[in-house]
């Protein structure tokens, strides 16, 4: 019973190592998405960003660097320190 009480810990140190340890990009709209196809629209709309020049943090991760991908024409990305 010992060792399952170690091991929970260990998963939890290393899970809060983890979420420290993410970098963080802000990407910024800087174009409109009117006359774009809906789904860049849509795309912009789910990294957050619904208006010109509203910006947002978001984890550096493939998922996200693949929605910027898609809409890279309209953004502006930083790396967030």
């Amino acid at each position: 019973m010992a060792e399952q009480e170690v091991k929970k810990t260990v998963k939890k140190s290393t899970a809060k190592k983890t979420a420290a340890e993410t970098k963080r990009i802000r990407v910024t709209l800087v174009k409109s998405t009117i006359g774009y196809n809906k789904d860049q629209a849509r795309t912009a709309k789910a990294l957050g960003l619904g208006k010109i020049n509203s910006s947002n943090e978001l984890p550096d991760n493939a998922a996200v660097r693949g929605m910027i991908f898609k809409i890279k024409h309209l953004v502006r990305v930083e790396n967030v320190d």
